[in-house]
């Protein structure tokens, strides 16, 4: 593919370092925006060689700060994979309004925080591919996570309507929504709950980073311009839309 300059939010560690590796091997210009942890993000840049910018995926001004040092640095921005997210998990009852409010600014405010700074450039240069990355949690939902669920749920709506209005500016914008994935969150749980998990998926294993790298790839490529406002489960048949 042509060389596009692409940003991937969260993109130093688990799936969003598989992804932003991902779409370096593919000619990519890559910048990966992390939040919080700078050790992490230090051993990330020193063993792929992708330049990584730190800042708050939801906060409005740091976004478009942030976009406008990408920009400076590698060139318009391409392609956007919005990947960061966070979970404060308690069921409902038991919630507070911090906890609601943290996840529903990183998973969900940042669609409109990250977009927007961007989508003129690409209505104006006719192309563009943005990948909002969902969650098989946002499609059944699940115990102890309303808030993260909403959220998830949120960017497939988000993803739809801004699919049809670039559609005619050549901006694809498609959501991928993994299953259960080998990452410190997911097998970081009790050896039994892990256990229940894998044997819920008909496919008798955890996704991996690999396997959504490879379909988020797919889809920022500029022959894959006729897929736009679809939700891809990535879940090992675990769940079935």
């Amino acid at each position: 593919m042509t060389s596009r300059v692409a940003l991937v939010t969260g993109g130093t560690r688990g799936i969003g370092h598989a992804i932003a590796v991902a779409l370096r091997d593919q000619g990519c210009r890559v910048a990966a925006v992390y939040h919080g942890n700078d050790e992490a993000a230090q051993a990330f840049h020193a063993q792929t060689g992708i330049d990584v910018f730190r800042w708050d995926v939801g906060d409005c001004t740091a976004c478009a700060d942030g976009v406008a040092r990408v920009t400076r640095a590698l060139g318009p921005v391409d392609v956007l994979v919005n990947n960061a997210g966070i979970v404060r998990d308690a069921p409902l009852h038991k919630m507070t309004a911090e906890q609601w409010h943290a996840v529903i600014a990183t998973n969900l405010d940042s669609m409109f925080a990250m977009c927007r700074p961007l989508i003129e450039g690409m209505r104006e240069r006719r192309f563009g591919r943005i990948v909002n990355i969902g969650s098989i949690n946002g499609q059944k939902g699940q115990y102890g996570q309303a808030n993260y669920a909403a959220a998830k749920a949120g960017v497939v709506g988000f993803t739809k309507a801004l699919a049809l209005e670039g559609a005619r500016y050549g901006i694809t914008v498609n959501c991928v929504a993994p299953g259960y994935c080998e990452t410190e969150m997911v097998t970081g749980v009790r050896e039994d709950v892990l256990k229940a998990i894998i044997a819920s998926i008909p496919v008798g294993r955890l996704g991996t980073p690999q396997d959504v790298a490879r379909m988020v790839a797919f889809l920022v490529r500029d022959d894959a311009d006729f897929i736009t406002g679809a939700t891809f489960s990535l879940n090992g048949g675990q769940y079935l839309v």
